[in-house]
């Protein structure tokens, strides 16, 4: 073979050894897709729990005074009562509607937990005996709540009488320059003993958050 020939052959080889430059172009990956993640809104189960949930903070940080408490828990047991009839309305269960109807109350009263857990009316019971007395039995029924031992219902009714008796002590201080006789402690505490009791039977019978 020639040297012309060598040299042509020797060509022919490195262009096929060398892929072209716009077929190396048109050969690049595809951008990576991002994967899409679809959470499932809450049930009506779940979003009772959460509200509970939040009232018993509420409850135990003292952002929620017993009134506030007792009306909202208000709320929720005619919320509960009103499930209850939609689903002895369909043998047990909720139609679309009455899960859409549900969700825009609980969605309100939401709302409200917010404003009461962040507006100006706060419980400070300070560490008196009766003081302390007071934030217990809000920290006894916190955890009934909590734990779902007391219904909305019941909660409602606890927080009632707590209210009645701060409202008490409360009239009992402005009418003794801000201080309490031994009169005074003696028929909170007795008061006291009664929410007590009514605490604990309530957090102790058969009926339980559903």
């Amino acid at each position: 073979m020639n040297k012309r020939g060598l040299i042509l052959s020797a060509a022919a080889l490195i262009a096929l050894c060398v892929p072209p430059a716009r077929a190396q172009s048109t050969t690049s990956s595809a951008p990576a897709t991002t994967p899409v993640t679809t959470e499932k809104p809450e049930t009506i189960a779940q979003r009772k729990d959460n509200q509970q949930d939040r009232i018993a903070q509420g409850i135990q940080s003292g952002q929620l005074t017993p009134g506030e408490t007792k009306n909202l828990e208000t709320k929720e047991a005619g919320l509960n009562k009103e499930e209850h009839t939609m689903r002895s309305d369909d043998d047990g269960h909720l139609t679309a509607a009455d899960r859409a109807k549900l969700n825009n109350q609980q969605n309100k009263l939401s709302n409200n937990i917010y404003d009461d857990k962040h507006n100006a009316a706060q419980d400070h019971f300070g560490n008196s005996e009766v003081g302390q007395r007071q934030e217990n039995q809000q920290d006894r029924i916190a955890q009934g709540v909590k734990s779902g031992q007391l219904t909305a219902g019941e909660t409602a009714k606890l927080e009632n009488q707590q209210q009645g008796i701060n409202k008490e002590v409360n009239g009992m201080r402005q009418a003794n320059g801000g201080k309490l006789t031994n009169a005074d402690k003696k028929a909170v505490n007795q008061q006291q003993n009664q929410a007590s009791k009514n605490i604990y039977n309530k957090k102790h019978n058969a009926r339980t958050r559903q």
